[in-house]
């Protein structure tokens, strides 16, 4: 099924399937034949080849970047350490959910290095945000990532904004990829702003300290080796690929999908299935994506390892065609339109009554 309408408000569905069976009752039966098909069980072997792969490819781009010594060619190398980092990320994200190793402990510790060590972001700072998200996706006042910022997700959080945020709200549906080269020094900042109000600890030190020495050396080392210039130039490429890669593989999950009210209540099953959206495009997408494309199985089953997603998604869509329940995926190109579209009508109650067309007609009435 593809998504052909983006709706503003949502209405829950009814806790009964027309047979009158539970929605909660059928998704165990789902979970049940997922689990009993092998598809939760760890792929070490998958993981790890992921892992040297990033790991070599990282690795030959510090070997580019000393080669070409200064170069403008150092250009790309920077786009190509974005898309590295943004993969690396992708794993840390899989760790975040422990679907890489066998127990909590050890995912949270491969989570940590590739976060903190790897990409420079706050391992805790996303494991808080991204939890939220998952219990609540796309519920207002619950779900972290549709909370007001510089691009608004709900009409209230456009009409609350003022000056130049309400300009840009305005036509944010076609700002919102230029304003994702900025994601990438978002996310550093906000990750460290986040740790450094958070409660001493000394998890928090940790991630403190290894988020600045991985910064202090990466900024200091692009500086050593490049003129000013294109050292500047180099970190701008770098942060705005990322930016762009990360924010281009989360928008298409649950922009534009179904808002839940802060106070309905809806089963578990409904509540995933009915705000999140598919990717098509199969294995090189779901490289591409990080598993991201297989949104809807991954919201119903966290810790599924990335290789099984595939083989889930043929027993969800059949699940939720026997329930009747909307299955939405569609390809890359059509997600972003949707995206699109629908940032640019909620940056429409950003929009002065006197710019309205409907207004100034009604008012000559």
């Amino acid at each position: 099924m593809t998504d052909t309408a983006v709706r503003p408000g949502f209405r829950p569905t009814k806790p009964r399937t027309g047979d009158g069976t539970s929605v909660t009752s059928t998704y165990t039966e789902l979970s049940k034949r997922i689990r009993e098909a092998g598809l939760l069980e760890r792929t070490h072997g998958y993981y790890g080849w992921v892992a040297a792969i990033l790991t070599l490819a990282l690795g030959g781009a510090v070997a580019g970047f000393v080669l070409l010594g200064d170069s403008w060619f150092q250009l790309l190398i920077a786009g190509a350490l974005g898309l590295i980092l943004t993969q690396f990320a992708f794993l840390s994200h899989e760790a975040a959910h422990r679907t890489i190793l066998s127990s909590g402990p050890a995912n949270d510790r491969v989570g940590r290095f590739l976060a903190n060590g790897v990409v420079g972001i706050s391992y805790s700072w996303w494991m808080n945000k991204h939890t939220r998200h998952h219990a609540n996706p796309n519920r207002v006042g619950k779900d972290p990532d549709i909370e007001t910022d510089t691009i608004s997700f709900l009409e209230e959080s456009a009409a609350e904004q003022k000056g130049f945020l309400a300009l840009i709200t305005r036509h944010q549906g076609w700002l919102f990829f230029p304003l994702l080269t900025l994601e990438g020094i978002n996310l550093h900042m906000i990750s460290i702003r986040s740790l450094l109000s958070s409660a001493k600890s000394r998890a928090r030190t940790m991630e403190l300290v290894t988020i600045a020495v991985r910064l202090t050396l990466y900024v200091g080392v692009v500086f050593w080796f490049l003129p000013l210039g294109m050292a500047f130039a180099f970190l701008g490429v770098q942060l705005a690929v990322f930016g762009v890669y990360m924010g281009a593989s989360f928008a298409p999950n649950h922009k534009g999908m179904a808002i839940i009210p802060a106070t309905s209540k809806l089963d578990f099953l409904s509540k995933q299935v009915l705000t999140s959206r598919n990717i098509t495009g199969g294995r090189v997408m779901n490289v591409l994506m990080g598993g991201l494309n297989y949104q809807i199985e991954h919201h119903l089953f966290p810790s599924m390892p990335r290789p099984h997603l595939a083989k889930a998604r043929l027993m969800v869509r059949e699940h939720c065609a026997r329930l009747g329940m909307p299955y939405t995926e569609t390809n890359l190109l059509a997600s972003y339109a949707i995206v699109v579209r629908y940032l640019n009508r909620v940056g429409l109650a950003a929009r002065d009554p006197f710019d309205c067309p409907m207004f100034n007609q009604l008012r000559k009435v």
